[in-house]
Order: structure tokens, then C-alpha cells, then sequence
């Protein structure tokens, strides 16, 4: 079994920064893509940013510029720095990976529990 478990999600007031962490635990063999998703109250969820195993990363036109993305492969953990932030970025933000638990097994995408982003005054 394959857990994904993020931290670093509060409330900060417009403007401000935080951090997230996600970190994959259980039978790992291979991952693959990682990103973050998140899902305001009375919308879709929506894609964050993903980064690939190699380190290309691609954003939503909304984060641009605010946001980054990184890894550490050798920790299986995905981070999200969030600067400028603002009323809108408030929601539950999301991990996600794409993880091969073994050789023959297929890959097999997997989701954290959430945490909770709220921007505030």
C-alpha cells in the first residue's frame, strides 16, 4: 500500500507564503509524475503544478509565477512554495503521484488526504 501525506497547509493573509510537503511512503519502486491539485469550496478541483521525475514542471496560468514546484527523489517528497498568495488561492490542496509499487506492476495514481489553504485578513 502506497500513503501520500502532505503538511504545511494554514491560514496566512494575502500576500503571504507557505510551504507544503508531501511525502510518499509504503512499496515504492518507481515514481513517477508528482503534482498538486486543489478544490475551493463549491468548485472542481483543478490542477496546481505537476514536475516529472526529471524535473520539468508545468503550471496552472493562474499560479504562474507565484508558485513552484519541486522534488526530492532520494525523500519520495513533493513540495509546493506559495508566495503572493490571495483570497482565491484559498482551498484544499492536493498531492498526487504516479507510483509503480513493483517491477511488473502497472502504475497507478495516488492521492494524499488534503490540506487545508486559507487566505485570509
Amino acid at each position: 500500500q502506497v500513503q501520500l501525506v502532505e503538511s504545511g497547509g494554514g491560514l496566512v493573509q494575502p500576500g503571504g507564503s507557505l510551504r507544503l510537503s508531501c511525502a510518499a511512503s509504503g512499496r515504492i519502486f518507481s515514481i513517477y509524475d508528482m503534482g498538486w491539485h486543489r478544490q475551493a469550496p463549491g468548485k472542481q478541483r483543478e490542477l496546481v503544478a505537476v514536475i516529472t521525475s526529471g524535473g520539468r514542471t508545468n503550471y496552472a496560468d493562474f499560479v504562474k509565477g507565484r508558485f513552484t514546484i519541486s522534488r526530492d527523489n532520494a525523500k519520495n517528497t513533493v513540495y509546493l512554495q506559495m508566495n503572493s498568495l490571495k483570497p482565491e488561492d484559498t482551498a484544499v490542496y492536493y498531492c498526487t503521484a504516479n507510483i509503480r509499487r513493483g517491477p511488473p506492476d502497472p502504475v497507478i495514481g495516488s492521492w494524499g488526504q488534503g490540506t487545508q489553504v486559507t487566505v485570509s485578513s
